[in-house]
């Protein structure tokens, strides 16, 4: 391979890796199908369509572990996708844990 090929490929390759980092979060209560396919890993258009199915039969998801108990999510698919999953029900704010450190200060009593 040639040195202008060489600094082509790492380049190249350099120019995708932002494009992992741009996936989820997710909050796999309200996503759609194309959503979910778009935002995690190894989820294409059936599983995630699967997830959407799963949570209109059985109600929102309260763990992302949950999300095993669709046809087609392995853990491997769910370790993968963990940091990217968000669990909250539609009009439901962040949990506390997801909020800034400064947000959940109770306010000064001077």
């Amino acid at each position: 391979m040639s040195h202008h090929s060489r600094i082509l490929v790492r380049s190249l390759i350099a120019s995708l890796l932002p494009m992992a980092a741009w996936a989820g979060p997710v909050n796999v209560n309200t996503a759609d199908a194309s959503t979910l396919a778009r935002e995690l890993d190894g989820i294409g258009p059936v599983k995630a369509q699967a997830i959407v199915e799963y949570r209109q039969k059985n109600g929102p998801f309260r763990a992302a572990d949950e999300l095993l108990k669709v046809d087609g999510i392995g853990q491997r698919v769910l370790d993968q996708n963990r940091t990217n999953i968000r669990i909250e029900k539609a009009g439901q704010a962040p949990s506390v844990a997801a909020r800034p450190a400064a947000a959940r200060q109770p306010a000064s009593r001077d």
